[in-house]
């Protein structure tokens, strides 16, 4: 009962900003309410059946497994790679790592404005790169596959610095002995590679994947600011939908069913990390 009284303040603002609100969704969620009418009728799980005849929500369901994976792998490689070069005390590691992580630390929004303008198809600098090397312009930002890997494009550069930084982390935590062993036994170094480091950080890979992935699920800023789910919908992710169906079109049952799956993919990431963590952590 002690302990309860101490933890009562801070589970308080959680049973009443995020526990009470998400019980809330759940019952809009078997509604039809349109956000505005004070009255609505409860439909069952007409909400969820119609979803799995939905055209935009296999869509955008397809369009946020490509953006998870266009987005984590190279994440992950790239902060992997950077980690590699920037772990060892070097003139300016300093700098340039604080270089490389500052994007992780400004906001999306205006990251997303510098980029919409790197990629405009009409005075952007990188179709005048192209131009100057004998290129045709891009429509960048007005054809779904080129619009698609704009965001993704976006998305690992904000997010490569902070990968590398826990990667830098888990790489110096790797004993030198390790290291002095294998080149007393002649390893070359994509044998250590192979055989002392990338074993010996793979808990942290698996860690950085899974976060990423829950990062990607939630990316909502850079799609509002470069496309705004478009062209076609080609660029619409579940969030990106869930917010289209909630406050675009006021369909809060049809939004809060599209939520409560992010929720479901979420929570099934995050137990999947705590479950192999463990595993991890005693074996």
């Amino acid at each position: 009962m002690r302990n309860m009284f101490f933890v009562a303040p801070l589970m308080l603002p959680v049973i009443v900003f995020w526990l009470f609100p998400f019980i809330c969704s759940i019952y809009v969620s078997f509604t039809d309410w349109d956000y505005i009418s004070p009255s609505y009728h409860f439909v069952g799980l007409e909400n969820y059946t119609s979803m799995m005849d939905d055209g935009d929500f296999s869509d955008a369901l397809i369009n946020t497994v490509i953006f998870s994976l266009g987005t984590v792998l190279p994440t992950t490689l790239l902060g992997l790679f950077l980690a590699l070069l920037l772990r060892d005390k070097i003139m300016g590691g300093n700098f340039y790592r604080a270089v490389i992580f500052s994007p992780w630390i400004t906001p999306t929004v205006a990251v997303s404005i510098v980029w919409t303008w790197v990629f405009s198809s009409k005075n952007g600098l990188v179709n005048s790169l192209l131009s100057l090397m004998g290129f045709s312009p891009i429509a960048w930002l007005e054809q779904g596959n080129s619009a698609m890997f704009v965001v993704i494009v976006v998305t690992v550069w904000q997010s490569v610095g902070w990968t590398m930084l826990f990667y830098i982390n888990a790489l110096g935590k790797i004993p030198d002995s390790l290291y002095e062993a294998s080149m007393i036994d002649g390893c070359s170094k994509m044998t250590r590679l192979l055989r002392i480091t990338l074993p010996l950080i793979s808990p942290t890979t698996f860690f950085l994947i899974i976060i990423n992935l829950i990062n990607s699920l939630a990316a909502f800023d850079q799609f509002q600011m470069l496309t705004q789910g478009g062209p076609s919908g080609k660029t619409r992710t579940l969030f990106y939908l869930y917010f289209q169906q909630a406050f675009e079109r006021y369909d809060m049952g049809p939004a809060a069913a599209t939520s409560l799956v992010i929720v479901i993919i979420t929570a099934t990431l995050v137990m999947i990390n705590a479950y192999i963590g463990k595993r991890w952590v005693y074996y």
